[in-house]
């Protein structure tokens, strides 16, 4: 578990730090999937709250297969670093033509932790299509903090992502984002595998900042979504620059002066 192969970018990085996900679009291969598919429908079995990933799951098991996927184990480093804990996992499935969507909710219910977050692993088996009723989410919106369900009378934001997406997909999550699932409408069952990791070291560095540089960095850290509202959205920026922060150790990082205008206390007396 400690293969460092994959390990996220920069830039990949700060695009998590402002949208609150990731997604690696079919990193598990056909043939994995199809093992997928029949491990889930059989259940996984439960493991403890708190368990090492590295005795979480048998050896043979496919949950220790998809998480030894380089690019999978590459970007769960990058997020939570080495030998994380799984807090629970669970399988999600939807029959066809049936469920009702989920409210639009954040799995945080009192997690304030401004400097370091859980991540949710979401895999797909299969090809997910408009009509299956793949996860809905909202970008950027995992640092405004929620008591778990109190969105859930939203029913559209702009600018959400209805999940579409091809076989062998892992969506990874910020703990705070706002998501839901849909309502499958297809004549198919729709299967999703969640596993929440917990870090066990501090989040700082963990990813390939040999592009810390990069101009692109600062431009996915300034994004802006479209149900921001004017005045209210830009305390988003102000969050995910103080984050940027904690996660690169940076304290002087900044993108127009928004946190360096509001932390200026000069210390010095007037003659």
């Amino acid at each position: 578990m400690g293969n460092r192969e994959g390990l996220l970018s920069s830039v990949q990085m700060a695009r998590f730090v402002a949208r609150g996900s990731l997604r690696l679009d079919a990193v598990v291969p056909p043939e994995m999937n199809t093992e997928g598919l029949a491990a889930l429908a059989a259940d996984v079995p439960p493991v403890p709250y708190g368990t090492p990933l590295s005795t979480a799951y048998a050896a043979d098991s496919f949950a220790r297969k998809l998480l030894e996927l380089p690019l999978v184990a590459g970007a769960l480093h990058s997020l939570v670093g080495p030998e994380p804990t799984v807090d629970h996992h669970f399988v999600h499935i939807r029959e066809p033509h049936g469920g009702q969507a989920q409210p639009l909710h954040g799995d945080a219910i009192i997690d304030v932790r401004p400097d370091a977050f859980d991540v949710q692993l979401m895999y797909f088996p299969q090809a997910v299509t408009l009509e299956m009723g793949g996860t809905l989410s909202v970008p950027g919106s995992h640092l405004r903090r929620i008591n778990e369900s109190d969105t859930g009378r939203y029913q559209n934001l702009r600018g959400q992502d209805r999940l579409v997406c091809p076989a062998g997909t892992v969506v990874f999550l910020h703990h705070g984002l706002w998501h839901g699932g849909r309502r499958n409408d297809s004549d198919t069952a729709r299967y999703m595998f969640k596993i929440r990791f917990n870090p066990t070291v501090r989040q700082r560095r963990l990813w390939d900042t040999s592009d810390l540089d990069d101009p692109r960095v600062t431009a996915e850290l300034d994004a802006v979504f479209p149900w921001y509202e004017h005045a209210t959205g830009r305390l988003e920026r102000y969050n995910r620059i103080l984050l940027w922060r904690a996660l690169t150790g940076d304290d002087g990082f900044d993108l127009d002066h928004w946190v360096t205008r509001v932390s200026n206390r000069p210390r010095k007396e007037s003659a």
